[in-house]
């Protein structure tokens, strides 16, 4: 098997088979990230190519592997053909196979269409991690997310219509302490429309090497501490109206929160609100200049 570049997955991911089909991220403009910024320039990896390395893992892991993640950046990026290709090989190839999985961004995942994502669905791709980042266009601009919430959340409702399961990425505190409030409340709307399947609460920590931690150390961008993304946190829930399942599965968050809404909603929010009694100082540093 061959790798290029960085190579990253979801922590839900942690037990899957990583076969490469792409090599770095078509946008990479976003303001916050670093992951591909020094990296090979993005492409698309051959479907021959893809394959043969499918042929190698069989031949070490074959009937071991349940769980298979297509990295890198953005690989839902690809042809709608080829991307249903190396899925169904994936199937011929791992009799096991339960679940395969890849990144996509909303602006890519909208220029398949509703009947691309059905093509991607029967050829048995079954889930997609999608960073939302936010549901409010101003936080979408300064980002350069390259994409705004109408089409993020069309992207969305078209993933879930088809079939395929949707983790969607929620970056607290990244419209910082300006536009905390908007930030929480469209996030939230935009969250309700979708109704993914999960949603994934991560905590805005600055990267170096990025533009954002340049507006942080000039003074522009102000960051939210612990209370402040309590804060934020609880705006969101509070207004959370879907049958996802909430998880703040990563070391950047301040309080582990998991549950099924609208079920654990309640509980979710007495967490939160229990957080939100503690001095700052049982939190980890807010600022990690160099993560």
């Amino acid at each position: 098997m061959r790798y290029e570049g960085p190579i990253y997955r979801p922590p839900s991911e942690a037990d899957s088979l990583l076969i490469q089909a792409t090599v770095g991220c078509p946008h990479n403009k976003c303001t916050f990230c670093m992951i591909y910024k020094n990296g090979p320039r993005f492409r698309i990896r051959p479907v021959p190519d893809i394959m043969e390395d499918m042929d190698s893992a069989s031949k070490s892991y074959g009937s071991n592997v349940k769980t298979l993640f297509f990295p890198a950046g953005n690989t839902i990026a690809m042809k709608t053909d080829d991307l249903a290709a190396i899925c169904i090989y994936a199937r011929k190839v791992f009799p096991h196979l339960e679940r395969i999985t890849v990144y996509g961004s909303s602006q890519y995942i909208h220029k398949k269409g509703r009947d691309g994502l059905n093509q991607l669905a029967e050829a048995g791709l079954n889930r997609i991690h999608v960073g939302l980042e936010s549901g409010n266009d101003d936080v979408l601009r300064h980002v350069k997310k390259g994409v705004d919430a109408k089409r993020q959340i069309e992207a969305g409702q078209w993933v879930v219509a088809a079939g395929i399961e949707l983790s969607l990425y929620v970056v607290l505190g990244l419209g910082g302490e300006v536009l905390t409030d908007s930030h929480a409340d469209s996030t939230a709307n935009a969250l309700n429309q979708i109704n993914p399947d999960f949603i994934r609460l991560r905590t805005f920590v600055p990267k170096t090497n990025t533009p954002i931690l340049d507006e942080i150390e000039s003074g522009k961008f102000k960051m939210l501490g612990p209370h402040g993304i309590i804060k934020e946190t609880q705006r969101l829930v509070r207004q959370l109206k879907v049958t996802s399942y909430l998880a703040s599965d990563h070391y950047t968050n301040y309080i582990d929160l998991h549950g099924r809404l609208p079920e654990s909603q309640s509980k979710i929010l007495e967490q939160i609100k229990a957080a939100a009694q503690l001095p700052e100082s049982q939190f980890r540093p807010f600022f990690i200049g160099d993560q």
